[in-house]
């Protein structure tokens, strides 16, 4: 298992901005990480990936306004997500695939 820790949700404004960060225990060199984000009706919906290896992915309700990235030496994978919509509004959790394991999440709220 690998500990997984997002920070950096909160309320925002429809167009603003917010930059999530997932901090793993372990290295996540050349390990997919996924971020992921829950509604109000606990549905679970995939939001981007990031390999590591520049082939980043993302859900088309998002593409265009959300850029995932990471730091390998701090175990660190970033969501920045811009052009916000109310839409947007959930727990964002992240995902480490070669462990199957979830962080606890950060809620973000777009609404004015």
């Amino acid at each position: 298992q690998v500990h997984l820790v997002e920070t950096g949700g909160g309320l925002v404004q429809p167009g603003g901005s917010l930059r999530l960060s997932c901090v793993a225990s372990d290295t996540i060199r050349s390990r997919v990480i996924d971020w992921y984000r829950q509604g109000p009706g606990n549905e679970r919906e995939w939001v981007a990936h990031s390999t590591g290896g520049g082939n980043e992915k993302y859900a088309d309700s998002v593409k265009g306004r959300f850029t995932v990235s990471r730091d390998n030496a701090k175990n660190t994978v970033y969501l920045q997500m811009n052009r916000l919509k109310p839409e947007d509004t959930g727990i964002y959790l992240c995902h480490a695939r070669y462990t199957d394991s979830w962080g606890q999440g950060t809620q973000v709220t777009v609404s004015s």
